[in-house]
């Protein structure tokens, strides 16, 4: 992983160590998503590094709380959530550890040592390159064809890009023959990345258009390889660099430096830094040479990556749960320098998140020249005491993204700097939720930075599910201010002849979006106020609020006097599985808001969604709240829980004393001890099943 997003590691107490983890597990999953799904990282490789490596401190400290599902046993991100077809790896893609010092280095090597019993003296060779900034990926070649190219996905499963790599030249569609025959089988991966000469123009060539700007060269490089038009890829100045295999029938040579050769000479660029080392002095030396190097090669690099020579002893040595033990990456420090802090200005993302940046007296950072950087959050200001006219010490963390290191004017009497608690771009209220220092905007759909994408959501497939009206017509209607709130959608018609007017748009496409548009006049009353895009109001805890209030309209009541103070309203709600304060607090935040009572209104006045009535069988568990625990084997977890509801069933996810019933399988442990304790009763799988049976 070359950068990441998120806060800085929390400080080292074990006080409450399962919240800790949870935090942290969460934090690491966030900024996860944030680098490889949506190119689009907040912080360094250090301050990543640092998350991950507390909780990798306090799972071992505390191994009863570690979960199975920890963000540490995980690659990438989930490929489920892009719209590209999926491919699953046949041998997994898996990160690299990461050093900070020639310590770490040293440190490596001696593991390596003690792990095949090799004393000082006996020889241990290891390859040395330059660590590319770029995206990884695995490009599977039969019989020396390109048959299927897929980025790194979740380590896993990838996304098929094999149209798009068709359009980058330094690719081969066919190996050529080097010495000896070619393997029938050979996936070669590597980086697909941007030089930084062209990335500049890029970015001057879109600010030209108005277009997209990317932060760099990496985010440039993963938004043009994940297209879903080839032809958009085909546009960007994309390079490929080699650096290992995946899948192969054979591999012709014994040695990781022999192999990186042949791929030479199948016609892969591969690092020009490549070296093999026979000592950790040499691997020391080639890292300083590289480092040495860096400020004059053509793209951006983030460290030197050691592989384990001898491919034998690669194999001896195998896997931890997501990375090699025979490789390390030795990472670059930050570069820092000084500059002053001319404005703190506060933009409002998309999500409705305000966050804070800072304008620099331009400065020279890496060979880079940086103006702007990124204070996260109103605590990040506080805590550094940031104020406009400060002197401020900076780095390109990770080399990529700027941030503010330390204060050097803490001491100079100046106004403090005063976040806003109105959103900028529409005025309306601006507050952080409870538990959160993140301040959003609460305007929702009438905030002009977040409408596109609410009005995106809303029309989404768990959502309104509207055939035909999809990202890019959404921004077409937008940009001609067609539509600016989800009742407008239900006004389209009014525009048919101007639709008709329109490139791309016959007849028979208007009335066919007409007809899906009109054919959501009486929604799922649950699916629509999902679609509404209320923070914490996801898909499942929208039906469940619909499926014990019935209607809309009863569910803003209860929001509001829970808002206004009202504790039987608020207990009303937090008596629903899965919504405690957060989500009553999100309700309340959203109907206090009055752009957001209109734009229900004007929504409400447009379609009619029937009541919501949820068929369920007569049976003993009708009203009751059911908690599966262990493993099931006969049924899939979302198989009882969908046999419960049906049953009139709530299922929880855990146990409580407002816990009816427990089903427990194989593996049980602490919620089945829980019940025990609160005298809760407790059947099988077998008894459940016979329960349901019977239910008529």
């Amino acid at each position: 992983m070359a950068d990441h997003g998120g806060r800085s590691a929390p400080a080292p107490d074990d006080g409450d160590p399962a919240a800790e983890m949870a935090a942290l597990a969460s934090a690491i999953a966030r900024h996860n998503r944030l680098y490889h799904l949506e190119d689009a990282p907040e912080i360094s490789d250090e301050a990543f590094d640092a998350l991950v490596r507390r909780l990798a401190e306090l799972e071992a400290r505390h191994p009863e709380l570690a979960s199975p599902h920890s963000p540490l046993r995980a690659v990438g991100h989930d490929a489920a959530a892009s719209p590209l077809a999926k491919v699953p790896h046949e041998v997994p893609m898996l990160s690299l550890d990461n050093a900070f010092s020639d310590e770490e280095v040293a440190d490596f090597v001696a593991r390596v040592r003690r792990y095949l019993s090799l004393d000082g003296t006996e020889p241990l060779a290891f390859t040395a390159e330059d660590k590319i900034d770029g995206l990884s990926c695995a490009l599977r070649y039969e019989h020396g064809r390109l048959v299927r190219a897929a980025t790194r996905g979740d380590g896993l499963v990838g996304e098929d890009v094999t149209a798009n790599v068709a359009t980058i030249a330094d690719i081969p569609q066919e190996l050529e023959r080097a010495s000896g025959p070619l393997p029938e089988v050979f996936e070669v991966r590597g980086e697909v990345y941007m030089e930084t000469a062209a990335f500049t123009a890029l970015n001057e060539a879109q600010a030209a258009k108005g277009g997209k700007l990317f932060a760099n060269p990496r985010n440039a490089a993963a938004g043009s390889l994940r297209q879903k038009d080839a032809g958009v890829t085909a546009t960007r100045p994309l390079r490929f660099l080699a650096h290992g295999w995946g899948a192969a029938s054979v591999v012709p040579r014994d040695s990781q430096y022999d192999m990186m050769l042949l791929l030479r000479e199948w016609q892969f660029r591969v690092s020009p830094h490549l070296a093999r080392c026979g000592t950790l002095a040499d691997m020391l030396a080639a890292y300083a040479r590289i480092a040495a190097d860096r400020a004059r090669m053509l793209y951006q690099i983030d460290g030197v990556v050691f592989k384990v020579d001898s491919l034998a002893l690669q194999q001896r040595l195998g896997f931890v749960a997501r990375a090699p033990r025979w490789a390390l990456a030795r990472k670059f420090p930050a570069e820092r320098a000084e500059t002053v802090l001319e404005a703190i200005d506060i933009q409002v993302g998309r999500t409705g998140k305000l966050t804070p940046v800072g304008r620099l007296a331009p400065v020279l950072v890496g060979g880079v020249t940086v103006t702007n950087v990124t204070l996260h959050n109103c605590d990040e200001i506080e805590r550094l005491h940031l104020r406009p006219g400060d002197r401020v010490l900076i780095q390109r963390a990770g080399d990529v993204i700027p941030q503010v290191v330390d204060n050097l004017d803490r001491g100079i009497e100046r106004p403090p700097f005063v976040f806003p608690d109105r959103c900028p771009a529409c005025g309306s209220e601006a507050t952080a939720a409870p538990g959160e220092v993140d301040i959003r905007c609460t305007g929702g759909l009438i905030c002009p930075a977040q409408r596109k994408e609410r009005l995106r959501h809303f029309v989404s497939r768990p959502a309104l599910d509207i055939e035909g009206l999809g990202e890019r017509t959404i921004a077409q209607f937008f940009e001609r201010d067609w539509i600016h709130s989800p009742a407008d959608i239900f006004r389209l018609h009014e525009k048919r002849d101007a639709l008709l007017a329109l490139e791309g748009w016959q007849e028979r496409s208007v009335d066919k979006l007409l007809a899906a548009i009109e054919a959501k006049r009486a929604p799922d009353a649950a699916r629509l106020l999902f679609g509404l895009g209320i923070r914490h109001v996801g898909a499942v805890t929208a039906r469940d609020l619909l499926r014990r209030f019935g209607d809309l309209q009863t569910l803003r009541q209860v929001a509001e006097r829970a808002h206004a103070g009202d504790a039987e309203a608020a207990e009303t709600l937090r008596a629903i599985d899965g919504v405690g304060d957060v989500v009553i607090g999100a309700l309340g935040t959203f109907f206090h808001e009055p752009h957001n009572v209109e734009v229900w209104d004007a929504l409400l006045a447009e379609v009619t969604p029937p009541a919501y009535v949820v068929e369920t069988l007569a049976s003993p568990v009708a009203g009751q709240t059911v908690v599966f625990t262990g493993k099931l084997e006969t049924l899939s977890r979302e198989e009882a829980k969908a046999q419960a509801e049906r049953l009139g069933a709530r299922v929880a996810g855990s146990v409580s004393a407002r816990t009816d019933l427990v089903v427990a399988g194989p593996g049980a442990g602490s919620k089945l001890k829980k019940a025990a304790e609160l005298g809760i009763r407790v059947i099988d799988e077998a008894q459940w099943a016979q329960l349901a049976r019977s239910a008529g």
